[in-house]
């Protein structure tokens, strides 16, 4: 485990308080970026939480999951605006409603449901504005045993799911959604291409499964796609025993290439997942595990008549079709590790460490 992430954190208990009645200020735990010198740190700390505002509601946080933006939060390497001190980590998150403002009539106490990815992009096409408010590293966050948060912001949870299930949607879930079918336009009989077997590429393969389509999916470690084989992967290639992979990817689809690809893996992998594009193909530019790539081939996907997407989540109405599908099919997303609240370093270091198949998640 690396030594940022597993620091022994002292705190003292706080009794739960549902806030229902109450307008006295009551305290709950809540994991913070906490500044240490040039660099942050995680700290756990009992706060006050408030009552919500007649457009609120307050949520019982019973589990949230960790993605690779985390940790490049905690490491202060997040372009995207940047991390703030005492801000609340994660934008993943489910729970229970506990308490409604005055004007809200969306949900009521008792309902189950997860904050969605940006708190105002609730449909179409996103806005300056509505990007802004990307939850973690600021008041938005999830790690926190009560969040109060706009009702627009939720979304009900499917009934078949757990609170440890759901906590894994909001951000790998919905990308993978937008990516393969919003943006892809995603058909039964498709060729998908999937790279590794964190949670955006489990959630594609899955989702890509389900519709009828052919999953090929990538990763170092044969127990890892025999666990992919088992939910549905049409063919698998192991990188390391394979370093030319893409070859491989292009000869189990007879030649003619995949028709989607769920790029996560940066500038390493960005090339090599063109080389497997077949004629009119899409591929969704996701993620930088190894780097973001700077230059996007338009020469490679000109000649191949095919398209590229950057995607970056998506709205609320985006994660209320992923919940109608998941509902329909009745598909149970992949929880890995499962850590208590007080343990949130070490998730985060089970997180940088790659070792895990699907999501890391935390419960409070």
């Amino acid at each position: 485990m690396h030594r940022r992430f597993v620091r022994r954190f002292a705190f003292t208990g706080a009794a739960l308080v549902l806030l229902a009645t109450s307008s006295r200020a009551e305290t709950v735990r809540q994991w913070q970026f906490a500044q240490k010198g040039d660099a942050l740190e995680l700290a756990l700390r009992e706060v006050e939480v408030r009552a919500p505002a007649a457009h609120e509601v307050a949520v019982r946080v019973h589990a949230v999951s960790l993605n690779r933006r985390d940790l490049m939060m905690v490491a202060g390497n997040y372009g995207r605006g940047g991390t703030q001190p005492n801000s609340v980590p994660l934008s993943d998150g489910a729970g229970e409603v506990v308490a409604v403002g005055a004007a809200v009539t969306r949900f009521k106490t008792g309902d189950r449901v997860a904050g969605i990815f940006f708190e105002y992009w609730l449909d179409g096409a996103p806005t300056a504005a509505s990007l802004a408010t990307a939850r973690g590293g600021n008041a938005g966050g999830m790690l926190s045993e009560i969040v109060v948060t706009d009702a627009e912001g939720l979304v009900s949870i499917p009934a078949h799911l757990t609170y440890e299930e759901a906590a894994t949607l909001p951000c790998a879930g919905v990308t993978a959604w937008v990516g393969l079918f919003k943006r892809g336009g995603l058909a039964a009989g498709d060729f998908v291409l999937l790279e590794g077997t964190g949670g955006v590429s489990v959630f594609g393969l899955q989702l890509a499964a389900a519709a009828g389509a052919k999953p090929i999916i990538t990763s170092s470690s044969d127990a890892k796609l025999a666990r992919a084989r088992e939910l549905g992967a049409f063919a698998t290639v192991n990188y390391r025993s394979n370093p030319e992979w893409q070859r491989e990817v292009r000869t189990l689809t007879g030649g003619a290439g995949v028709d989607q690809v769920l790029e996560v893996g940066g500038q390493d992998t960005l090339p090599r997942a063109l080389e497997a594009l077949g004629y009119g193909g899409h591929i969704a530019i996701i993620g930088g595990l190894s780097g973001f790539a700077s230059d996007v081939p338009v020469g490679a996907l000109m000649g191949l008549n095919a398209t590229a997407s950057g995607i970056y989540v998506g709205s609320r109405a985006d994660f209320e079709a992923l919940n109608a599908f998941l509902s329909k099919h009745k598909i149970k997303p992949i929880v890995d590790k499962v850590f208590e609240l007080a343990d949130a370093p070490a998730a985060f270091a089970a997180m940088d460490s790659g070792d895990f198949f699907g999501k890391v998640v935390i419960r409070l």
